[in-house]
């Protein structure tokens, strides 16, 4: 120690800083007391914290201590080998999941080791105080700490000749002893370094704990679903073993599962005082080398019925019902428990008996019972029930004396639509014969008849008159806001069944309404009476109304001359373009482009086109419209703060509206067109390609707005209909050549220019290109094809915008060998039957 004034603390290595350390433990120093000598002898500062950190950080070996120093900072207890010990757990379970099946066993405690949802593992704790029983060996680490007067702790693992080698004590023989006997052994040698550990007052104490934990071999055979030999923690217990090999097999016991060591049964293991009692005997430690034999099963009951583990069970020699009962947890709430039917083997034959409710204890169980508990009776020994109109329905006591009309009087009464002059009393004899007992209830209840006197299981009916009749109800149809059908109710009139229907569409025509009626039975061939009425608007009381009867349907007519908005859209090059309403039925393509302002100067009337839906465009119908509509005005003021209070009325009644489910109305033409969509989709499945027939919600109509627009109403100027879009575009200059042409291209439009020039524009016909059948379709929707004469083709025109079309050949098929073979026959007869006809 004389060089440490020179000593420069990053020049150290570790070693040497541990020489120095150790060095300074042999002198009697701590590390606090050499720091303060290396300040005393001028070390710098800096170097001094230098070497108080590189201290702090540095790893003493196992079995260093350092006297006066405090014990080293210990991590929690580990287990040692843990991959291997989860290894030969986990991969076992796996191997159990494909040998045995998902059902649950049928023997009581036969999936507590194993079971595929939910895993009882029974792992041991390693964070516990160290058992004063446990049982060293090698492999194990030792803390010993000593504290008191003098300070030194060690850390030494247990060697496989079962030593601890403490620094500067040497071997001390601990493999096999408990951990209380190691501390004995240890302190006794380490009382010749410590005088004052030993006598009436120590002054220095030691204390021997247990660090990471070994691993043990453990031998499970017998009737195991995996038996074998398993490596585990030296803290496990049985029950541990018995997870590791899933537990006994079908055939193993559970009662008698026993522990051999050294030849020796040293416990024997009752795994249902575990599963009853909830007692493991956790205490008992295996240890290395144990056998754990798993014989088979000692005796088995079968244990059905009211019970609450209905199952197979084990027992042992001895054991009453009351203890078996135990082990199926007891009856159930459905129980009969005053008597339990036994089957029992004896010899060659079985016999029946019965075990009754004060021999539960003393009834000795054996081998190849077969207990069966019963249900109570499904029976009531006081039971009256009443059922129909009454206030109270259900099952009441029959108590002595009880009649029909205090039974009433109980089901706090008769309600108003009960059928007085007939209720029945439905009785049942002892021999479980019935009988039926008719009563005028009206006639009871007023005093003029006796009372009827009930007897156990009579079961009183009251009948309501709605019982006895078809339910009455009220149909309505039309324009009306909620259609449909509606109870029917005495002095009903048609306003009356329209305000349930929401009232009046704005199109309904108040003096065509019509009251179809059934027909009565004197109209053979007459289905309905039809009744013509007129209602008010405003649904106001009339003189002489018309009363609706029963299955009544109601239909509210459209007025003739309604029509919705109808509205067609232009766009492109007008002065004005947007969306217009169609003022009248003969509105045409000239009056709504007149409204548009005209045609700009850039505009090219010769592309212009009509898009008009088809048939099978899915229009909207007037509910969904109207609700949109009215969904729309809602967000509005919704969206507005200062509403007046009639506002608000009318924005809790859109709400009302709105909320509700309304019927679809379907619009006009909607059914025939379905009908034709069906139609040729049908030709097209069975005839052609199902692609062959395009159905369209749309399509484009050729139109020659400059002939319109010079002569308005002419043929050639169309009436509008709902839904037209008339599109006109800019002038174009441009020409679009498609299909078999060498290179598909738009070339720009020369005037004076045929066909032929352009389709050089685009590297002229393909190989398979079909001339003959070259085609143009223009701006505004019209087509052209080419024409042939004497084998002259006339192509047509080509206009701006227009679009080039040459289609493809259809694909060659090649003539098969068999095929040529049939062709040159066929010549070759033709040839001899004309050389024969002129020789």
């Amino acid at each position: 120690m004389a060089d440490i004034q020179s000593i420069k603390v990053d020049d150290l290595t570790d070693a040497q800083i541990r020489e120095l350390i150790r060095r300074a433990n042999d002198a009697g120093l701590t590390e606090f007391e050499l720091i303060q000598m290396a300040r005393l002898r001028g070390v710098p500062e800096t170097e001094l914290e230098k070497l108080r950190e590189r201290i702090e950080n540095m790893e003493f070996s196992v079995a260093g201590g350092r006297p006066g120093a405090t014990p080293s900072k210990r991590e929690p207890r580990k287990q040692n080998d843990l991959s291997e010990i989860s290894q030969g757990l986990f991969k076992n379970q796996t191997d159990l999941e494909m040998l045995f099946e998902e059902a649950p066993s049928p023997y009581f405690g036969g999936d507590i080791f194993y079971n595929k949802r939910r895993r009882l593992s029974f792992e041991p704790n390693l964070n516990i105080a160290t058992p004063k029983n446990y049982v060293l060996g090698p492999g194990d680490l030792v803390y010993v700490d000593v504290y008191g007067q003098s300070e030194k702790y060690y850390e030494a693992t247990v060697s496989a000749d079962g030593f601890v080698l403490l620094d500067n004590v040497g071997p001390v023989s601990v493999s096999g002893k408990t951990i209380e006997e190691a501390t004995n052994i240890i302190r006794n040698r380490l009382s010749t370094f410590f005088a004052d550990m030993n006598g009436p007052s120590p002054r220095t104490f030691m204390q021997v704990t247990l660090g990471n934990v070994r691993t043990i071999k453990v031998h499970l055979v017998g009737e195991l679903r995996l038996p074998g030999t398993f490596t585990l923690s030296a803290f496990s217990t049985v029950f541990n073993a018995l997870y590791a090999a899933g537990g006994p097999n079908d055939n193993g016991t559970m009662r008698a599962i026993k522990v051999v060591r050294n030849n020796k049964t040293v416990a024997e293991v009752d795994i249902y005082d575990f599963l009853v009692n909830g007692k493991a005997n956790l205490n008992f430690q295996l240890q290395d080398q144990d056998v754990i034999l798993v014989a088979p099963f000692l005796s088995r009951v079968t244990v059905t019925g009211e019970v609450k583990r209905p199952k197979i069970f084990e027992v042992k020699e001895g054991e009453s019902f009351a203890q078996l009962l135990s082990y199926a947890g007891g009856f159930t709430d459905e129980a009969f428990q005053d008597r339990v039917a036994v089957t029992r083997v004896l010899g060659s034959e079985r016999a029946v008996s019965d075990i009754f409710k004060d021999q539960y204890e003393i009834f000795t169980v054996k081998g190849g019972d077969q207990y069966s508990i019963g249900k109570v009776l499904n029976r009531f020994t006081n039971r009256v029930q009443i059922k129909g109109a009454v206030f109270r329905e259900g099952n009441y006591a029959l108590s002595e004396g009880l009649t029909l009309k205090q039974l009433i009087k109980n089901a706090e009464g008769i309600r108003g639509d009960a059928y007085l002059d007939r209720a029945t009393i439905l009785r049942t004899y002892e021999d479980l014969s019935t009988e039926v007992i008719q009563v005028n209830l009206r006639e009871l209840m007023a005093g003029n008849t006796p009372d009827v006197a009930l007897k156990r299981e009579d079961v009183v009916r009251v009948s309501s008159i709605y019982d006895l009749q078809e339910e009455y109800y009220v149909q309505i149809k039309g324009e009306v806001k909620n259609p449909g059908t509606f109870p029917y109710s005495k002095q009903m009139t048609v306003e009356d069944l329209i305000i349930l229907a929401g009232g009046l569409k704005e199109s309904a025509n108040t003096q065509d309404v019509e009251i179809a009626r059934r027909a009565g039975a004197e109209g053979a061939g007459t289905f309905s009476e039809l009744i013509p009425v007129a209602i008010n608007t405003d649904l106001s009381l009339r003189e002489n109304p018309q009363y609706l009867q029963p299955f009544d349907n109601v239909s509210v007519r459209r007025k003739s001359n309604f029509v919705l908005d109808k509205q067609v859209q232009v766009e492109g090059q007008v002065n004005s373009p947007g969306i217009f309403s169609i003022k009248n039925a003969e509105e045409r393509v000239s009056d709504v482009i007149k409204r548009a302002g005209g045609l700009t100067p850039y505009a090219y009337p010769k592309g212009a086109t009509l898009i008009r839906r088809t048939e099978f465009y899915e229009t909207e119908s007037e509910q969904i419209r109207r609700q949109r509509n009215l969904q729309d005005l809602q967000q509005k003021m919704l969206l507005d703060p200062n509403n007046t209070e009639a506002q608000e009325l009318l924005l809790q009644r859109l709400f009302k509206d709105l909320g509700t489910p309304t019927a679809v109305t379907v619009g006009e033409g909607v059914l025939a067109a379905q009908s034709k969509r069906e139609t040729l989709t049908g030709i097209a499945e069975t005839k052609f390609d199902l692609e062959a027939i395009k159905i369209r919600q749309t399509e484009a109509v050729a139109i020659d707005l400059e002939a319109i627009l010079q002569n308005p109403g002419s043929d050639k100027d169309l009436i509008l209909e709902e839904g037209d879009i008339i599109s006109i575009p800019r002038q174009l200059q441009t020409v679009r050549l498609r299909g078999d042409v060498v290179y598909p291209a738009t070339v720009r439009y020369e005037s004076d220019r045929g066909m032929k020039y352009y389709i050089n524009r685009a590297g002229g016909f393909d190989i398979r290109a079909n001339r003959k059948r070259t085609y143009v379709v223009y701006a505004n929707g019209e087509v052209n094809r080419t024409k042939s004469f004497l084998g002259i083709r006339s192509y047509p025109s080509v206009a701006p915008g227009a679009e080039v079309i040459v289609p493809t050949k259809g694909p060659r098929v090649p003539i098969r060998p068999g095929e040529f073979v049939g062709i040159a026959t066929a010549l070759a007869t033709l040839v001899l039957v004309i050389t024969q006809i002129n020789p």
